[in-house]
């Protein structure tokens, strides 16, 4: 799935990361990625990480609570996007509070956090949506960003392979896998894939460039 990211964000994290490499992998990873995860809906299964600042209640979530929740996800997904940044956080926070089972909540908040820089509250949501759908490549990708932003290579590289066997098409899963093996300096892995993102996305200038550092 291909959803823009909105232009705000997007400048922050320009202004997060200083190093050519990091500003590449920024770019990359959350060019395509939306507030609105579409089909990632929450499941009534515990999450495999709670986030931090929404434990998970004892008692089931109400049926009128993930309503609500829904209601206060829609509102900040539509903040976000026109840049109101501040106040769609405090509706997801509202979200998530009464139903942290919310995957799509949990997300957006990530990426807030992730555009603020406050990359432990991003990869603590970016679990928590993992976790409660673990078969979608996005919140993989985000906590591989924000691991990359604190220098935690080999756990981004993890997630970044676990989201290419959930998703094998994503040509920027691909990309940013191979930004995180070529700062490990393994080159072969690099150059694999690099070499696919190049074959699912022709055009891709990053991947092209990676390709060439790492002699593919």
């Amino acid at each position: 799935m291909a959803f823009p990211f909105p232009e705000p964000g997007l400048a922050r994290l320009r202004r997060i990361w200083h190093q050519p490499l990091a500003l590449t992998l920024v770019g990359i990873a959350l060019c395509g990625c939306s507030f609105d995860l579409g089909s990632l809906m929450p499941e009534k299964e515990k999450p495999q990480e709670a986030p931090k600042a929404a434990p998970a209640p004892d008692s089931a979530v109400s049926a009128g609570n993930v309503t609500e929740a829904q209601a206060h996800t829609a509102k900040a997904q539509a903040l976000a996007k026109s840049g109101e940044t501040q106040v769609a956080l405090d509706e997801f926070n509202r979200a998530v509070a009464l139903d942290p089972y919310n995957a799509q909540a949990l997300y957006g908040r990530a990426l807030l956090y992730q555009g603020n820089n406050e990359h432990d509250f991003a990869i603590a949501d970016f679990g928590a949506a993992s976790g409660l759908n673990p078969q979608k490549a996005e919140p993989l990708l985000g906590r591989a960003v924000s691991y990359l932003a604190i220098g935690k290579v080999k756990e981004a590289a993890a997630d970044l392979d676990e989201a290419a066997e959930a998703d094998p098409h994503n040509a920027q899963v691909w990309t940013t896998r191979g930004q995180a093996y070529e700062r490990l300096g393994d080159k072969a892995k690099a150059a694999a894939s690099y070499n696919k993102a190049v074959s699912l996305r022709p055009r891709d200038d990053a991947a092209r460039s990676g390709l060439a550092r790492v002699g593919g």
